[in-house]
C-alpha cells in the first residue's frame, strides 16, 4: 500500500511538471485564492499513510563515499548499477557460455549523492517496475547490440566492454553460438527500439524488480563499490 502511495505521489508530480502547447481562451478573470484549505477528513484519512510513507523512505540502506550520476557512452552510476544487477544475477550461476547485462541510460532517473542513501533514493532511481529477465541470444545477434550501442551513444552494461567500435564480451571465442544478457522486460520487448532481443532462443524471467535488486545489492555493499572505468570507447 505505501508503496503504491509512493508511485502515485510521484505520478501526480510528473504530471504537474509536464507541459502542454495549448491554446486557452477566457472571457472572464476569475480569481483565485492565494490560499486552499484541505479538506480535514481527508488530511486526517492520508496522514497516516503520509507519516508511516515517510518512515519507510527514511531508511538507510548504504552509504556513498561519492557522486554516483549517470551520462554516456559510460558514467559511475550506469556503471554501478548494471554491476549491481550482474553480480547479484550470477554469484550463484555456472554457465558455459558468455553473459553479460545490459540496460538503459532513461531508464536510470535520478542520481546517487554522496552520504546516506535512502530507500527512497531507490524509489526515485528506479521508479518503475520493471523486472529483471534472461534472454539467450544466437551469436549473430552480437553485432547487432554492438551497432545499437555504438549509434545510441552507450548504454550501461556489466561483463562487457566497447573498444575501437568493437563489443568484447568476457568468455566469447570463436567457438561460441549462444550468449545470454541480462537485462529488462522493458527492454526485452523492445524497449528503446532493442528489436535484436525479438527473436530470443530463450527467456528466463526472474520474478525480481530491478529496484529491488539494487537496494538488496547496496545493503550488502554497505558503502557503494564505485567503478569509473570507460566501458564504451570509440
Amino acid at each position: 500500500m505505501l508503496k503504491f502511495f509512493y508511485i502515485f505521489s510521484i505520478g501526480a508530480g510528473l504530471l504537474a511538471c509536464s507541459s502542454v502547447d495549448t491554446a486557452i481562451v477566457s472571457e472572464n478573470n476569475i480569481e483565485i485564492a492565494s490560499t486552499l484549505n484541505g479538506d480535514p477528513k481527508i488530511d486526517s484519512i492520508i496522514k497516516p499513510y503520509k507519516d508511516s510513507l515517510f518512515r519507510e523512505m527514511s531508511e538507510i540502506v548504504a552509504t556513498s563515499l561519492y557522486d554516483y550520476t549517470i551520462a554516456r557512452p559510460s558514467s559511475t552510476l550506469g556503471n554501478w548499477v548494471a554491476d549491481a544487477i550482474f553480480v547479484n544475477q550470477t554469484k550463484n550461476v555456472r554457465l558455459s557460455i558468455p553473459i553479460f547485462c545490459l540496460l538503459n541510460t532513461g531508464g536510470i532517473r535520478y542520481t546517487i549523492n554522496k552520504g546516506d542513501v535512502t530507500l527512497g533514493d531507490f524509489y526515485k532511481l528506479m521508479p518503475f517496475d520493471n523486472e529483471i529477465v534472461w534472454v539467450k541470444l544466437s551469436a549473430d545477434k552480437l553485432a547487432l547490440i554492438e551497432e545499437y550501442l555504438i549509434k545510441s551513444g552507450g548504454e550501461p552494461i556489466s561483463n562487457a566492454t566497447i573498444s575501437d567500435s568493437k563489443i568484447k564480451l568476457n568468455g566469447w571465442t570463436e567457438k561460441t553460438t549462444e550468449f545470454w544478457v541480462i537485462t529488462s522486460d522493458y527492454l526485452k520487448n523492445g524497449g528503446d527500439k532493442m528489436s535484436f532481443f525479438s527473436n530470443a532462443l530463450e527467456v528466463n524471467s526472474t520474478g525480481k524488480l530491478i529496484r529491488d535488486v539494487l537496494i538488496e545489492e547496496a545493503r550488502y555493499q554497505g558503502a557503494l563499490l564505485q567503478d569509473t572505468s570507460i566501458r564504451i570507447k570509440y
